[in-house]
């Protein structure tokens, strides 16, 4: 049975939103696209490297889906890593409106989520990843599908956009199992998931 791993670009301000391009996503008017640009270096390329190294399918949300569609299919270098993966490895795209997708290898997913996402982790050798795809995220999280979750977070305050835990996010505990820092100040943090949040209260101490 394959794991649900998942990796997702965030600012310090918890912003996910068109990471890597100024017209990837312009809902409410977002206009600070391409943000994660600037913080390219050798540490980050290595760190996808060894994320794709472990897949053996994806699982997109629409909007992402439609973002690596338009892109990573026109990218034929077999010497890219990301790439190859990509364009030959299973892609599943939750979609309630995309009926007939170009991209080789896709197929759309319009059941329930729980029971499709966990068959897929049942008969997936290898990861099943989730890139982006926040909304998506939030809802596997909520269900307690994720096995590990890389947060990768980069030094800047964008103070708008969409935000990948908002309120009324469902409370959940993680494990921290690694991490490194880049050159450019990308926190890559890795964390399983550990059930429910626990709770206590620091007691006073005593007067003497």
């Amino acid at each position: 049975m394959g794991k649900l791993v998942s990796q997702i670009f965030v600012t310090l301000d918890g912003v996910y939103q068109a990471p890597g391009g100024q017209e990837e996503d312009r809902r409410e008017g977002f206009e600070q696209g391409g943000w994660v640009v600037a913080y390219d270096d050798e540490d980050f390329g290595r760190f996808v490297d060894e994320v794709f190294d472990g897949v053996g399918a994806f699982l997109l949300g629409r909007r992402t889906y439609d973002i690596f569609a338009g892109y990573w299919p026109k990218v034929t270098d077999p010497a890219n890593p990301v790439a190859t993966k990509l364009n030959a490895l299973p892609k599943y795209v939750v979609s309630a409106g995309l009926t007939d997708p170009e991209w080789s290898g896709t197929t759309v997913l319009q059941g329930d989520l729980a029971k499709e996402v966990t068959a897929l982790k049942e008969r997936t050798d290898g990861e099943l990843q989730v890139h982006g795809s926040g909304v998506l995220l939030r809802s596997l999280l909520d269900l307690g599908l994720v096995d590990t979750l890389h947060l990768i977070t980069f030094p800047v305050v964008l103070g708008a956009g969409r935000r990948l835990f908002r309120e009324g996010a469902t409370p959940t505990a993680f494990r921290h199992t690694g991490g490194r820092i880049t050159s450019t100040g990308v926190s890559i943090q890795s964390y399983d998931l550990a059930g429910a949040p626990r709770y206590g209260t620091f007691e006073l101490p005593e007067t003497p």
